[in-house]
């Protein structure tokens, strides 16, 4: 999605649900923050009744102006604390670029080359293909090119759990690429993860004890932890979403709970204020210089980390549905890099259940926006880009009804390739009893499930994954659909494969066609287990 790319909440970038609504109540500003800006403040608030957005944070840099970092709304839906600039989010995937400047530090220091093959500082190290393995260098960790498919492993990290970021490395042999080596783009979560392992080993402390003391303090980030179980104290912002009917995505926004576990850390896991952004956008904008005029990297390695590396996408550009669709879109080491109305853009977002947010630079003027939001749809998207054009001075643009119409457009063929719906059944059933579907079958790289017999019904145990448990329903041919508690996260179709009366093994899918890819049932494989 050129110029509105989310990245784990992509499939739910365009979420629906009271898209005309009134004026949300309580939309005074907190009572401290920047001097009100009309035009800023209106683009918010059209934004936030639109998508009726419980609360947002921005900031906004430009050279001669003040820094302008707000906050709107409220922290939680039907609570009385107000976002402001020190309220608390997770930056999700925005947390890539700190790991990428992290490496940058330790090749500053001689410690690693991006060049280097990563089996120089992690000899157990391994993908599926043998020859990837050795080719695969610390750069190559970064840049979404390693030819395994999209979200791949990441149902050892979404929902919860608390698996120890080394089980990665244990599931990388078992994760098959989908394309060759170097060959193409697909984002990941899993290779960061090992990058995160890579500087523990190389610095002789956790990824989040060196970020926190190598970056996050010498930046004065003084509300920023590199992790969710770090946070402590008030002025957190909450998590909302969609969760149905009739599937996740549309439906009323409720409050859901944080779902990341210490897996996500070097992918996804610091959590941080704008203010605290505001920071990292500026030392950004310097080429790694403080405040002081210290090089926290050095130019060599700012060149590096904005240095495209892997084709994204391109189009033909702008259009007058999408002025500000880029020609070309490419992944540089934790960065986008892209053309915003024939500008350079650099940026990432965030996406976790319940929470989005946004990161842009447009170096050749020396600015950059943030946008956090406390839903998991496209709103904080559509707010960076009504930012940046009034960085460009781009013509106007009504960025709420371009989003509004990809919303409509991305649900109505949701709900065309659902056809009978999530409570409808397609033909077929059992053709076993119940009790031979029963058992614990495994997937090499995610672990157990147990299928046991309760009642007139089956149950299913997701092993790994505390959140994924509910009774099976028929759902076609010898498959099954879950019942996970409401907001535990996507359901899955479970279809055993019969051969001579007897199950051989158990494939998944998502069932609903707007599942987050980071729900990649799609990818397992399980064998019963004697």
């Amino acid at each position: 999605m050129s110029g509105l790319q989310l990245n784990r909440r992509q499939a739910l970038a365009w979420s629906a649900g009271g898209l005309v609504a009134a004026g949300l109540p309580g939309m005074a500003f907190a009572a401290g923050q920047a001097a009100a800006d009309p035009a800023i403040d209106d683009m918010v608030a059209r934004f936030m009744a639109a998508f009726e957005t419980p609360g947002i944070a921005v900031a906004l840099l430009r050279p001669g102006k003040p820094t302008y970092i707000k906050g709107y709304g409220v922290l939680t839906m039907g609570k009385p604390a107000r976002v402001d600039e020190h309220s608390r989010f997770g930056i999700a995937s925005n947390s890539k670029s700190f790991t990428a400047a992290a490496l940058a530090l330790l090749v500053d220091e001689g410690k690693i080359g991006w060049d280097e093959p990563v089996t120089r500082y992690i000899p157990e190290f391994r993908m599926h293909d043998p020859r990837t393995t050795a080719l695969m260098t610390v750069r190559d960790l970064l840049v979404h090119n390693s030819g395994l498919a999209l979200g791949a492993g990441d149902l050892m990290q979404f929902p919860a759990t608390e698996r120890p970021p080394e089980d990665a490395l244990k599931a990388l042999p078992f994760l098959a690429a989908e394309r060759g080596f170097r060959t193409g783009y697909a984002y990941d979560n899993i290779l960061y993860v090992v990058a995160g392992i890579l500087i523990e080993r190389i610095a002789g402390k956790s990824w989040a004890q060196f970020v926190g003391e190598r970056l996050l303090k010498p930046l004065g980030m003084a509300d920023a932890v590199p992790a969710l179980r770090f946070l402590s104290g008030g002025n957190v912002a909450g998590r909302h979403a969609r969760l149905g009917p009739p599937v996740r995505g549309m439906g009323p926004m409720e409050v859901i709970p944080p779902d990341e576990g210490p897996m996500t850390d070097a992918a996804g896991g610091i959590n941080a204020s704008v203010s605290d952004i505001v920071k990292w956008l500026e030392v950004q904008i310097a080429g790694g210089k403080l405040a002081d005029g210290r090089a926290l990297w050095s130019a060599a390695q700012h060149a590096e980390l904005w240095k495209p590396q892997t084709i994204v996408a391109s189009s033909d550009g702008p259009s007058n549905l999408w002025p500000a669709r880029a020609v070309t879109q490419t992944y540089a080491l934790g960065w986008f890099v892209q053309d915003y109305r024939g500008e350079r853009l650099i940026h990432h977002s965030g996406g976790l259940s319940g929470q989005v947010t946004q990161t842009a630079i447009l170096p050749g003027r020396k600015a950059a926006v943030a946008v956090f939001s406390n839903t998991e749809d496209g709103v904080s998207a559509g707010i960076r880009n009504a930012l940046l054009d009034l960085c460009v001075g781009a013509p106007a643009f009504d960025w709420v009804a371009a989003l509004q119409a990809r919303v409509k457009a991305g649900n109505e063929a949701a709900l065309k390739e659902l056809g009978g719906g999530l409570e409808t059944p397609p033909p077929g059933g059992p053709s076993l009893p119940l009790d031979a579907y029963a058992g614990r079958y495994r997937d090499p790289w995610y672990g157990d499930i147990a299928v046991s017999r309760r009642g007139k019904g089956l149950h299913i145990d997701f092993l790994p994954t505390p959140a994924f448990k509910g009774m099976l329903e028929p759902w076609g041919a010898d498959s099954f659909r879950t019942r996970f508690p409401k907001g535990a996260g996507e359901d899955a179709v479970v279809k055993f494969a019969i051969d001579g009366g007897k199950v051989t093994g158990v494939s998944m899918k998502a069932l609903s066609p707007l599942a987050d890819f980071s729900y990649d049932f799609h990818h397992l494989a399980f064998v019963p287990v004697r």
